[in-house]
């Protein structure tokens, strides 16, 4: 029966902490003077100044509980199965960890012998109506009633990964004061021993008091007896009494866990066990020797070393009282406040922030891509000089901010050269002759990939058929013409693609960059392609400086 009750209870605990309750622990406003007590305000408004780090304790409620269960007494006669009680308790914190508890239950045992007894010569008034020799079986009803001071402590609302718990798990320990009335059913209805029952039973099962057959002989005889306990059972003279009952000091342990339901109330399992130093709770301190006396009288007794013990099982409901304050604090989590301060501050005091700016151009230096713009120079946002106009030269040294693009390039101060209007390039032209003895002709373009600037193996081919022809014609110049006008990336792209063409010409055939004139970022033609053509009577420098050197192609 026992096993049932207890295999009953497991099975409730895990459906329990499976889920059946919802974490529902909750924290607090650290800043709510409201809940402060009057003698914590001084830390609490320090604290809201910044001038101590810790906030002041909330008042907490105070929790009442009541609950039942089952009780055992651990003695020298076997119990006979887990018999009620019933408890209240009044709980309150002292810190988040440690409470302190009072407690007052009151239990009923029962106890009954399958294996026989023949009661000592010892002064024991219970069975002193059974004749010497007479075998019995020792049974007893005791009724105890304990009043405890505990102090417990939470296991687990201390939580570094999670913020709420919807279960408590804790123990304790403490001292009690107990009192308890045991007595036996020594006598039927008539005031008579059992003498018949007890003999028969005995020879019924004489060699056969085991544990197999423990429930036919306890049906037996409780089939047989009246269960009155009518019987004070022994006890020890010396003893003091309270309230005209045995009165004992008591040492109580146990643990227990709890399952919230709401902010204001939880459930509760609980086993609590109580250590007595006294061995007549069960009413029964003393065994037969192995050997009996002469006849006619009692075996010689001894006393057995063992103290009486008991435990009580429960089942609880536990309820949260106090207004103006904050849960039981075993139920928050003191790490709370800080986790959510770090995660969000909203008290803590944030020092501003300073970053380095070496050239103090107002764009940090971890940002900075040019980290040693001079004093004064206007920047973008990446702290690079601004050139408004994109030609290669920085605002702050550009003496003409705004070049037009078809002014370009320009020189080391920003300043360009605007071509002819095409009305007076035409005149020109009809006006000139090329130099006698070109005769080049025609010449090929260059083709490059998209956004590339490297030659490919057939663009070397095309520029060593043009290297030969700049040799046969040693009076002739090239303009080498790139495309791209619409954008500074454009341009500086049409620049690295006539930048290559030109360097090949000059460093792998040979030719004098003076016969060589460079033009890039012009309109109208294929921006991924470079013409080549005959630029005998044309003007023009053989290299230029990148207009935007930081969009370059490496």
């Amino acid at each position: 029966m026992v096993r049932k009750k207890l295999k009953l209870l497991t099975a409730l605990l895990c459906l329990t902490a499976s889920g059946a309750f919802a974490q529902l622990g909750s924290s607090y406003d650290v800043k709510d003077s409201s809940l402060i007590s009057k003698k914590n305000l001084p830390q609490h408004n320090e604290f809201l100044n910044n001038a101590y780090p810790y906030p002041a304790k909330p008042r907490n409620q105070w929790e009442v509980g009541v609950k039942g269960g089952w009780s055992a007494v651990a003695g020298d006669v076997r119990y006979q199965g887990l018999t009620g009680g019933a408890g209240i308790s009044v709980r309150k914190a002292l810190g988040y960890v440690f409470s302190l508890r009072a407690e007052y239950d009151w239990m009923r045992s029962k106890g009954l012998n399958f294996s026989p007894s023949v009661p000592p010569d010892v002064a024991n008034s219970a069975w002193s109506a059974y004749a010497p020799g007479q075998v019995v079986f020792y049974n007893y009803r005791t009724t105890i009633q304990e009043l405890s001071l505990q102090g417990v402590v939470t296991l687990n609302n201390i939580r570094f990964h999670k913020a709420k718990t919807g279960f408590n798990l804790y123990a304790f320990g403490g001292i009690a004061g107990m009192i308890y009335d045991t007595k036996v059913d020594a006598l039927d209805g008539n005031g008579n021993p059992y003498t018949n029952l007890f003999t028969t039973v005995n020879n019924n099962y004489s060699g056969q008091f085991t544990y197999e057959n423990r429930k036919d002989i306890r049906k037996a005889l409780k089939d047989g007896m009246d269960k009155s306990y009518e019987t004070h059972a022994e006890t020890d003279v010396a003893q003091p009494k309270l309230f005209g009952q045995s009165f004992k000091p008591a040492a109580v342990v146990g643990m227990g866990v709890q399952f919230k339901l709401s902010k204001k109330l939880n459930l509760q399992f609980e086993d609590k066990y109580t250590i007595v130093k006294s061995d007549l709770i069960d009413g029964q301190q003393w065994q037969a020797a192995a050997v009996a006396g002469a006849p006619g009288t009692r075996p010689q007794g001894i006393m057995t070393r063992d103290f009486d013990s008991y435990n009580f099982l429960s089942v609880g409901l536990n309820f949260n009282l106090g207004g103006k304050s904050v849960e039981p604090l075993w139920w928050l989590n003191p790490l709370d406040y800080a986790y959510n301060e770090i995660n969000a501050p909203r008290h803590m005091k944030l020092p501003k922030p300073v970053l380095d700016d070496a050239d103090g151009d107002g764009v940090t230096d971890q940002f900075d891509l040019e980290p040693n713009t001079p004093a004064g120079a206007p920047v973008d946002s990446h702290g690079v000089s601004k050139d408004t106009d994109g030609d290669g030269v920085p605002d702050y040294k550009d003496k003409e901010l705004i070049t037009p693009t078809q002014c370009q390039p320009v020189d080391a101060d920003g300043v360009g050269k605007c071509p002819e209007p095409p009305c007076c390039q035409d005149i020109r032209n009809n006006m000139m002759t090329k130099p006698a003895g070109c005769g080049i002709g025609d010449l090929p373009s260059v083709s490059f990939g998209a956004k590339s600037v490297s030659l490919s193996k057939d663009a070397k081919a095309v520029l060593a058929g043009v290297a030969q022809k700049m040799k046969d014609n040693a009076n002739c110049k090239v303009a080498v013409v790139g495309y791209g006008e619409s954008s500074k990336s454009a341009q500086q792209l049409s620049w690295d693609r006539v930048n290559a063409v030109i360097n090949y010409l000059v460093e792998k055939e040979g030719i004098n960059a003076d016969r060589l004139i460079f033009k890039y970022g012009e309109g109208g033609g294929d921006a991924n392609t470079v013409d080549l053509r005959d630029g005998s009577g044309e003007e023009g420098p053989n290299t230029v400086p990148a207009p935007h050197p930081n969009l370059r192609k490496k």
